[in-house]
């Protein structure tokens, strides 16, 4: 089972993602709401992917992205954004980040997920992680 950790500052997303991505067959073993937490969590808990806003309050879900690309004991973990904005309006930085790509929130599934993982950012099917059971 593919294995998430969620990171947004908002309580009411993250409960109705973790919601949703469960009841879809990806276990969501954490959830952070700020960048020092995500990089906490994702150290404890080595998920398969994880999800991070692209706007965290005051902080930059880019940078809290290039800090969790950087950490080498966390490289198993893929990484997605996702925004309530249009994709198009971080096109350009969202191509300049290590994150496989970009998810809307408004069409956030666990088929979309997988979806993501599997093409990557340049459309090319690419490696899955999720061979870590829970």
């Amino acid at each position: 089972m593919l294995r998430c950790l969620i990171v947004d500052d908002s309580p009411r997303f993250l409960d109705a993602a973790r919601g949703l991505l469960e009841r879809e067959g990806i276990a969501v073993v954490g959830v952070a709401s700020t960048g020092p937490e995500a990089l906490e969590r994702a150290g404890e808990l080595l998920p398969d992917v994880t999800l991070v806003d692209i706007d965290l309050g005051g902080e930059s879900g880019f940078d809290v992205v290039r800090r969790l690309h950087r950490e080498a004991r966390l490289a198993p973990s893929r990484i997605i954004l996702i925004s309530s904005h249009a994709e198009e309006d971080y096109a350009d930085l969202i191509a300049a980040s290590p994150a496989a790509g970009f998810l809307s929130k408004t069409r956030m599934s666990a088929g979309a997920v997988r979806d993501l993982l599997r093409l990557g950012r340049d459309g090319e099917p690419g490696p899955v992680s999720g061979s870590r059971e829970s």
